[in-house]
């Protein structure tokens, strides 16, 4: 049986390694084998293909069927994929369970004692980073928004407006209602009308067509300023810094006043 290297690559997007891919896409040719038939078809020595076949029976991919010689049946690639999929919903249901769990224990208060204890010992001005790849700046940014205590800003693109009103209105809705100030600057299109009602339901909104930054300045006490246009750049090429430096932060926030006073 001859498969191309490109297509056994691709059934790693079921879960499987190489002498899986291998053995399951010989079987699927032919329907029905033996042990000894599939490692001649599929080139895997026979040492190893006992034990990597009882390895696609566990994930669901093949069936064996009782009797001698011991022969196996290939499971449809349809059900298979479905298969493939209900377990990584089974697998991540129960990861966020145990997370879940773990957020009354003992153990989390101590890793946070210790996070608490060691910021202390580090000067503000070394509580910076740099952010590579548009979903860490977005990670970055729920993260901060969600601990928010008196105030958020954000300052978007057209484009980014959109994203934001997406992938940040659920941390966004929590600061609001915790009594968080919300305030976003943006220009105002066609193509962001949806996405500007959308934020407009949890914050103070201002249009602003000539402005462009990417910016997000939390509690007056750290600021996230990204140093690219999203419109021109691939999102794994973006990048921001986050600087958590009240001096810092003084400053940027009072030309972010100048410059919310100025709008409409």
């Amino acid at each position: 049986m001859i498969v191309q290297h490109e297509f056994l690559n691709r059934l790693k997007d079921f879960g499987l390694n190489s002498y899986e891919s291998k053995l399951w896409a010989a079987l699927l040719s032919r329907g029905i084998s033996t042990a000894g038939e599939l490692s001649d078809i599929a080139n895997v020595p026979r040492s190893r293909t006992y034990d990597v076949l009882e390895s696609l029976e566990k994930k669901g991919f093949i069936i064996m069927k009782i009797g001698k010689p011991i022969k196996y049946i290939a499971v449809s690639p349809t059900e298979v994929l479905e298969r493939v999929k209900r377990k990584l919903q089974d697998d991540a249901e129960k990861k966020a369970e145990v997370l879940d769990k773990l957020k009354d224990t003992e153990v989390l208060k101590e890793l946070d004692l210790l996070h608490k204890n060691g910021i202390e010992l580090v000067e503000p001005t070394d509580l910076s980073g740099f952010l590579k790849g548009t979903d860490n700046l977005y990670h970055h940014l729920e993260f901060s928004i969600k601990n928010a205590k008196e105030s958020v800003v954000l300052i978007s693109t057209e484009t980014g407006i959109i994203k934001k009103a997406d992938k940040l209105y659920s941390s966004l809705k929590q600061a609001k209602d915790s009594g968080v100030k919300i305030r976003i600057v943006a220009p105002s299109t066609k193509k962001n009308t949806d996405a500007i009602k959308k934020v407009k339901e949890l914050s103070d909104f201002k249009e602003a067509s000539d402005l462009s930054a990417r910016a997000c300045i939390v509690d007056n006490s750290q600021v996230i300023f990204m140093l690219s246009n999203n419109e021109e750049i691939h999102e794994s090429y973006d990048t921001g810094v986050w600087v958590n430096s009240p001096f810092f932060c003084e400053a940027y926030s009072t030309m972010f006043e100048k410059t919310w006073k100025s709008l409409k």
